[in-house]
């Protein structure tokens, strides 16, 4: 496992006053470094489709599904998905939002990878935990490049195979 933590910018009162924001745009600016962190998310997995949440875990989970052959399926904000969803509501660090899927996304005993860039508190993976399960898709594994370990994300994702790549 590389680190990649120097790549990684600290923004502070970013979104909001007293947030220090861990920007992974250099990460993802650099060619070898992005291409281990798509390599490293799904390694040794076997899945059919990567789910990818809004909006930074779309640019991680659509190249870790084209490099497996699996489908990509986003998680998207209230209101951006045009057909049946289902939506699930949580709280974030610093607010609280609602989350949707198509829910016709997965058949029945898909075996479902979620990626996304950071864990928190956790709360939007464990919606899209929620989501995956409503549509009787199994979780294969929750797949971040970077963990707030100070956070506890982890401990809302009990009996589920978390994986990071960092944590800090």
């Amino acid at each position: 496992m590389t680190d990649w933590t120097a790549l990684i910018r600290d923004v502070p009162d970013y979104p909001k006053p007293g947030i220090l924001f861990k920007d992974i745009t250099p990460i993802l600016a650099d060619h070898s470094a992005f291409t281990q962190v798509v390599d490293e998310l799904g390694d040794g997995l076997a899945f059919d489709k990567v789910v990818g949440i809004e909006a930074r875990g779309f640019i991680l989970a659509a190249p870790v599904a084209y490099r497996s052959g699996a489908g990509f399926v986003p998680v998207r904000k209230k209101g951006k998905l045009p057909a049946d969803t289902y939506e699930a509501s949580y709280d974030l660090e610093y607010g609280s939002a609602t989350i949707e899927v198509h829910a016709d996304a997965f058949d029945p005993g898909d075996r479902v990878l979620i990626v996304d860039d950071v864990l928190a508190t956790g709360g939007t993976a464990r919606a899209a935990v929620e989501l995956v399960k409503r549509t009787g898709a199994r979780i294969v594994a929750v797949s971040f490049l970077m963990e707030l370990s100070f956070l506890s994300g982890r401990d809302r994702l009990p009996g589920l195979d978390v994986r990071t790549l960092l944590t800090v």
